[in-house]
């Protein structure tokens, strides 16, 4: 069975609105080795549309520094699942998920592989209720945004954590995996 791993950036006041991060090399290296480690990406479709806005090789249209290439390449090119009941079609090698989202989540970590890896704030959400998530990665910055989106605003009830590892970049970002006790 292969893990579904969750990572997300947030602030200190738990802000993970995308803009709120601080970017840089580092934290884009260990995002692309993040990704790497899995066979397949799953997005809610505000991420995958975000990500593909920004990420896609063959329609960006601004200029990014040249340190985040190693990262639009890895994301480029991985595989994606998407979960919308309001896209028809989507390309970017990326397929929609259809039916039952539990069951077919259930379904691709019954699948051979490294891994899946999801990001987002609504998918991990429901998720995280079905006990679907092997691991989380918070990668805290010392920023405070002082706006949301939250991170699991509504989780039914407590996901008690174990920390597993801890790193700490040069920036004071610090990215902390756990994972679930069960």
């Amino acid at each position: 069975m292969r893990p579904l791993r969750y990572s997300i950036n947030v602030t200190l006041d738990g802000c993970c609105d995308h803009r709120a991060g601080i970017p840089d090399e580092e934290l884009h290296r260990h995002a692309s080795e993040n990704l790497a480690q899995a066979d397949a990406l799953l997005f809610g479709r505000v991420t995958y549309e975000m990500m593909e806005a920004a990420w896609r090789l063959s329609t960006r249209t601004v200029a990014m520094p040249d340190w985040t290439e190693p990262f639009a390449r890895t994301i480029d090119a991985a595989k994606k699942y998407v979960v919308s009941s309001t896209l028809n079609q989507v390309d970017w090698n990326a397929e929609l998920v259809h039916g039952d989202l539990r069951k077919a989540v259930e379904q691709l970590k019954q699948e051979p592989g490294k891994g899946l890896f999801v990001g987002g704030v609504k998918l991990p959400l429901a998720l995280a209720e079905w006990g679907l998530i092997d691991e989380y990665e918070f990668v805290v910055h010392p920023r405070l945004a002082g706006h949301g989106p939250t991170l699991f605003a509504g989780l039914s009830k407590y996901i008690d954590l174990k920390l597993v590892s801890r790193l700490e970049f040069g920036s004071g970002v610090v990215a902390m995996r756990y994972e679930p006790r069960r």
